[in-house]
């Protein structure tokens, strides 16, 4: 089979990886994809991903059997449903489904009218009133864009400073643009958060092994939010009996009333859950696999990628086999200055072992040596039989890199090691 991923960072290229390892697969490409994912035999091409018509035609002429879309935005900008409008199958949901995670307000509204569990909210899109309401409620609060923000739009504010600030850069300093033209502010949960994602197709559901995101830049979740800055899988100190919970109340109501709205999901759904005193509840949900915890999760994975994604959208129910043993981290290496101003063009020194695996996101290639050509320039991966074995296998690679361009932190995976 040709296989074609859609996207250019550390998930595409896990996703594409464990494509290619599959003997179902002849050819895996990869659009645009990026210089690291060759070294595992990736075929990539550079294109512009807002080109439809110029996708379509490659899919067309490379007898591309199915493609997977790894980012939010191009599902959001319709590429599923025009890769369906000219019978091009693709695993991935349609422009109206996506908006699961494209507005924050309609998920909300989703979560309210399937009785899915989740934190009491306000939208808004006035400014003022926004800050009259954060001054009523008090601190701690969150705050959100409503559209997409490349997984930085949300602010867990501790202060009130805090929260004015993150009002005013959102709705008045335009921060992150019409994705903050609306914010929804909601109550502050207290509990344990975690990443829960399923293979959907319709009403039906396969869920993954969960894991543990780390979005604050620095150690003891500390610093502004990013894209994500490690992770590791399963979470041993969420219990089988909270995650079973979640996937009943709140993935499960989450597909059908996607599915009764006449917009039925097809691709990877990924619930944000927190869990709390009174069970699991709901932070956000995303319309696809997420980054960083698709290089974990799908490490975990003993089944063949490409059957059981070949199965799911030959509408059968798959045969998927995970591990059961031992503990995948991954952790992310950035510029310094991200997510903020950072530096390219930082050259990238081998890190990977017999112990690790690298995915990479940001980089390019320049007289055959691969440099920085983003934020988040990749993430070194391990499995170990605890947290501590993994997290050394990693650490005692990533000491040896010269850290005066880079910054990564060196907790992912404390928490479970705290309990």
């Amino acid at each position: 089979m040709n296989l074609l991923v859609i996207g250019s960072g550390g998930r595409e290229h896990a996703i594409a990886k464990k494509l290619n390892q599959s003997p179902l697969s002849e050819t895996v490409y990869c659009i645009p994809g990026n210089a690291g994912m060759k070294l595992d035999g990736i075929q990539i091409k550079d294109l512009s991903l807002d080109d439809h018509d110029q996708l379509i035609a490659f899919a067309v002429d490379h007898q591309i059997d199915w493609t997977i879309i790894g980012p939010e935005v191009p599902l959001f900008n319709g590429l599923a449903d025009d890769f369906y409008k000219n019978g091009l199958s693709v695993f991935g949901p349609s422009k109206a489904a996506t908006l699961i995670e494209a507005s924050k307000a309609f998920a909300k509204e989703l979560m309210v009218n399937q009785g899915i569990p989740t934190a009491a909210y306000q939208v808004f899109d006035e400014y003022e009133k926004a800050k009259a309401y954060i001054q009523a409620q008090g601190a701690p609060i969150v705050i959100k864009a409503d559209g997409l923000a490349s997984g930085k739009g949300v602010i867990v504010a501790e202060t009130m400073e805090e929260a004015q600030k993150a009002l005013k850069e959102m709705m008045q300093d335009n921060k992150f643009g019409e994705s903050a033209s609306q914010v929804v502010i909601e109550e502050c949960l207290a509990g344990e958060e975690f990443s829960l994602m399923a293979f959907v197709n319709g009403e039906n559901i396969f869920p993954m092994p969960i894991s543990q995101d780390h979005k604050r830049l620095l150690e003891l979740d500390k610093g502004p939010n990013t894209g994500g800055m490690g992770a590791y899988s399963p979470v041993p100190h969420i219990s089988e009996e909270t995650v079973a919970e979640a996937v009943k109340r709140i993935l499960q109501p989450a597909a059908q009333g996607l599915a009764d709205s006449q917009t039925p999901f097809t691709g990877v759904l990924y619930a944000g859950v927190i869990a709390t005193e009174s069970g699991p509840k709901t932070i956000e949900f995303n319309a696809r696999f997420g980054d960083p915890e698709t290089q974990v999760v799908l490490n975990r994975m003993e089944s063949d990628l490409v059957e059981v994604i070949t199965d799911i959208l030959d509408e059968k129910d798959p045969d998927i086999k995970w591990k059961t043993t031992g503990i995948d981290l991954g952790v992310v290496v950035a510029a310094k200055g991200y997510p903020e101003k950072y530096d390219l063009d930082i050259l990238i020194e081998p890190t990977e072992s017999e112990d690790t695996i690298t995915y990479y996101a940001g980089v390019k290639e320049k007289d055959g040596h691969l440099y920085s050509n983003g934020g988040r320039i990749y993430l070194l991966e391990a499995c170990g039989e605890s947290i501590a074995e993994a997290q050394q296998k990693i650490y005692n690679q990533l000491n040896k890199v010269n850290s005066q361009k880079v910054i990564y932190r060196k907790d992912i995976g404390d928490k479970a090691k705290r309990r």
